[in-house]
């Protein structure tokens, strides 16, 4: 792509797919640098503008009310040229406003026709004299908070209810900003020190997880351009994730579950863990994610993880059969919205209150199948309280042969035992706390 125009037109059409077909932006842009052949000069300046502009929608929004006629009605792909361009003039220093400008006016003469192109001009124009207005008049604090970082304003007050007016404003200011990507080494494979010597010397600035012996935090450059995924070496995984099997407590030999499986990374990390000795039966409720599983087990060099369809609220399974289960359960992914923004907007309370009761039927359903005295970990990729600990707190009262393994508090690393207070229920992380995504997990035993 030449012409500066150009990609700016691919922008928008990744924009408006996102948002009219709720596409997961992350599979979106990554699908879309490959159809348009976005060269890698300009991956980079795309795929800030599309997170940019869908992180920040609703603070945009909020600034082009104030230059648009109330009630003005502007046709979907309008609204969103005028999204990003916005997002460029306040956000980004690449490129000078008249150039922004331009460029917006010449994809609405081909979009639309001369009308168009001068609402655009006309807009943005008046945008770069007079300047955005000032967030700070917005009343009340939590509607403020909602604004300035562009996350619906039930959700603001929902966490506020839950965990108080702080550490829902760290949560939100953090979710508009990437966390660095972390990998995790194939150990049968590599070591970590032998690993970050050679991405290194690939010209990779990185730094050893605290969180997982296994995890490298990738601080400059882009892993999939280096060989070490393709070559089974390592793979992508946030660092709150590979928490699981780091507690799961796995060894050789062990018949392990995995009832919530695919895309298989943390039923990997568990093989790994196993030293690729015992078995994981890995469910999925939808066939051709296990595909991804079984790509995944075979890149590593991991022949241990037998994949099976089926939905783990029924799926028919011998009772006291596994040494160990993991029940990563499906949620909101409210604790991914720094990777995945286009979530917060798309989600609401009725979603996760059905969500809570999956995970609940889940958990009852897979209980039988633990052997006494074997552990299980439940997780979720989500901070809600709802889904999380209330999750855990229902299901104890239901099951007093099973208990909150307190052991495993002990076992957490150093960072996360001297900052996190003990909860009855789990470890709740938040995106601001630890460069992770916001993540949720319990260790329970049977006793």
């Amino acid at each position: 792509m030449n012409k500066p125009h150009q990609l700016r037109m691919a922008i928008l059409d990744v924009l408006i797919k996102i948002e009219q077909k709720s596409g997961y932006s992350h599979l979106v842009i990554s699908h879309e640098i490959n159809q348009q052949h976005i060269s890698k000069k300009d991956e980079g300046l795309f795929t800030e503008i599309v997170y940019g502009t869908m992180q920040r929608k609703m603070t945009i929004d909020f600034y082009l009310d104030a230059f648009l006629k109330r009630n003005q009605k502007l046709q979907p792909w309008v609204k969103m040229l005028l999204r990003m361009s916005v997002y460029q003039m306040v956000y980004l220093d690449k490129v000078p406003d008249h150039a922004i400008i331009h460029e917006a006016v010449e994809i609405a003469k081909q979009r639309g026709h001369k009308g168009i192109a001068s609402l655009i001009n006309g807009v943005l124009r008046n945008i770069q004299r007079k300047g955005v207005p000032d967030l700070a008049s917005i009343t009340p604090e939590a509607k403020q908070l909602a604004i300035a970082t562009s996350h619906p304003e039930w959700l603001v007050n929902r966490w506020i209810s839950m965990y108080g007016f702080d550490v829902t404003a760290q949560m939100c200011h953090a979710n508009l900003h990437h966390i660095p990507v972390s990998i995790r080494i194939q150990p049968l494979k590599t070591s970590r020190k032998a690993m970050i010597a050679q991405l290194e010397a690939e010209g990779f600035e990185v730094r050893p997880s605290k969180l997982s012996s296994q995890g490298i935090i990738i601080d400059k450059g882009n892993i999939l351009k280096s060989n070490v995924l393709s070559e089974g070496l390592a793979t992508i995984q946030d660092q709150s994730s590979m928490l699981v099997g780091e507690l799961l407590d796995v060894r050789e030999g062990m018949n392990v579950l995995d009832a919530c499986s695919a895309p298989g990374g943390k039923a990997t990390h568990i093989a790994e863990k196993m030293n690729n000795q015992g078995q994981i039966r890995a469910y999925d409720l939808h066939k051709k994610k296990l595909n991804l599983i079984q790509d995944k087990a075979k890149t590593l060099g991991l022949s241990i993880i037998n994949t099976e369809q089926g939905d783990a609220r029924n799926v028919h399974l011998p009772a006291e059969s596994f040494d160990r289960i993991l029940v990563d359960a499906p949620c909101s992914g409210l604790g991914v919205i720094r990777g995945k923004p286009d979530i917060k907007y798309n989600k609401n309370e009725a979603d996760i209150k059905k969500l809570s009761q999956i995970q609940l039927d889940i958990l009852t359903h897979i209980a039988p199948t633990l052997k006494k005295g074997g552990r299980m970990i439940y997780s979720t990729c989500t901070v809600d309280l709802e889904e999380n600990e209330h999750v855990i707190q229902t299901f104890l009262e239901h099951h007093p042969e099973y208990a909150v393994d307190q052991t495993f508090w002990a076992e957490l690393p150093d960072p996360i035992k001297d900052s996190v207070d003990q909860s009855d229920y789990g470890l709740q992380l938040f995106p601001h706390t630890f460069e992770t995504d916001g993540f949720f997990l319990v260790r329970l035993m049977k006793k």
